[in-house]
Order: C-alpha cells, then structure tokens, then sequence
C-alpha cells in the first residue's frame, strides 16, 4: 500500500495530505463503489435464475450441484481471483472489466445454491443487514485519523485460515467448524472492510494522472470490496439464515 508523506500526530493517528477535499478522490472512490455494486447486482441475478433453472429442470440440478462440475463451480472463483490479482495491471482496462464482469457472473452460479438451502425471506433480510455493516464499516474506513495498516497482515492471516479450514470441512461437515467458520468469517471480512477501504483511499495518491492504471486499480478495488461485501453476507446468512 503507498504511504505518501504521513505525518503522526499522535500514537495510532495519521494525517493523509489532499484528504480531506479531493474531488478527484471522491471520483476515483465512486468508480469503485459503481463496479463493486454492479458486480454484486450481476452475482445476485445470476445466482437468482441459476436456482431457478435448477428447479424446474432436473438435469441442470444434477449436473450443478452432485456432478464432478460442482467442484469446478466451487473454485472457478478463487481461480479468478488469482488471475486478476496477477495478471490485471498487464491488461488492457477493457479486458480487466470483462474479466471482472465473468468473475461476477461465475460467482453467481457458485452462490445460486442458497436460493435452494435457504428461505427467499432469510436471504432479502440478510442482504439488507450485510449492505448496512459494509456501509458503516467502509464509511469508518475511509474517515478515520486512525492508521489501520496495521490490520493488514493479522486479517489477511485470518483469510488463508477460514479458507483452509472451510476446504478441511468439505469433508469433515463438521457443524461446530463450521459455525466458528462463520462467526470469525463476520469479524475478518467485517475488518477488512474498513482497512480495504482505507488502504484504496491512499493508493489513490500513486495512481493519479494515469487513466489506464487508475482504471485497473478501482476494478481491483471493487474486487476487493466485492469480496468483502460477499464473503461477510455468507457467512451471516450461515448464522442468521432460515433454512427451507
């Protein structure tokens, strides 16, 4: 994350320079906030008409949900991830919004199974209470005096953990494991939230002036936060949700 000419005014608190009014940031901001909503529009859509198509259609059923494919849909995500993580800034910002649309939409069919776990009700509710968190979280991130750097490395631990341990469960279908999987998903990505959203606020003083990476750079920020808003959403409908 660039630090550019932080000045501590006292323990815990930074004064970042231009932060205070910056049209351009505000701008830069706002294109991050678009894709992020966007892409978890796109996701809700696509997971929405999956599960119906699996309904009404056996077949579709059987082959997303109990044949080898499932484990292709499970990880085509996290695929993605990589891909864009390594490969976007040496692409064009064309090719980066289109593999940020697929990523989205792979998404989508990876998450179409809670319309089949959990009640429509449940999942509107959760949504909503998700939608409000993230709101707060990033509006703290993006305000505070508070240096949150810090956070970084012990959430990103935190991440590489839920993700092995929920790979491990696919198989133990441990209920305990789970719950704990979720509780802490909640505060991780809860966390993340608000340091994204800060770290994303500073990147923007190494990317202006040059459109094509300032470009990239929010699509890696929507992602971001895209998977902030998505993985925090999951696992509170895993703790509040009502099953069908």
């Amino acid at each position: 994350m660039a630090q550019l000419e932080e000045r501590y005014t006292r323990p815990g608190t930074v004064v970042r320079p231009g932060a205070a009014v910056d049209a351009g940031l505000r701008a830069y901001m706002l294109r991050i906030y678009n894709y992020m909503t966007a892409g978890v529009a796109l996701t809700g859509v696509i997971a929405f008409f999956t599960a119906q198509l699996a309904t009404t259609n056996p077949a579709v059923a059987q082959a997303l949900y109990q044949s080898p494919l499932k484990w292709v849909i499970m990880f085509a995500p996290l695929a993605f991830v990589f891909y864009l993580s390594f490969r976007v800034y040496k692409m064009s910002p064309a090719s980066a919004q289109i593999a940020f649309w697929a990523f989205a939409a792979v998404m989508g069919v990876s998450l179409s199974a809670i319309f089949l776990v959990f009640t429509g009700a449940s999942i509107a509710q959760v949504f909503f209470v998700t939608s409000a968190a993230f709101a707060a979280l990033s509006v703290y991130g993006y305000t505070t005096q508070k240096d949150l750097t810090g956070w970084g490395s012990f959430l990103i631990m935190g991440v590489v953990g839920i993700i092995l341990a929920a790979i491990l469960n696919i198989f133990l279908q441990s209920s305990g494991l789970a719950f704990a999987i979720s509780s802490l998903g909640v505060l991780i990505f809860a966390g993340l939230t608000a340091y994204d959203t800060q770290r994303l606020k500073d990147e923007y003083y190494s990317v202006q002036g040059d459109a094509a990476t300032m470009q990239k750079s929010a699509i890696m920020g929507a992602l971001s936060l895209y998977l902030n808003f998505i993985n925090m959403f999951t696992s509170l409908l895993q703790l509040m949700g009502d099953r069908e």
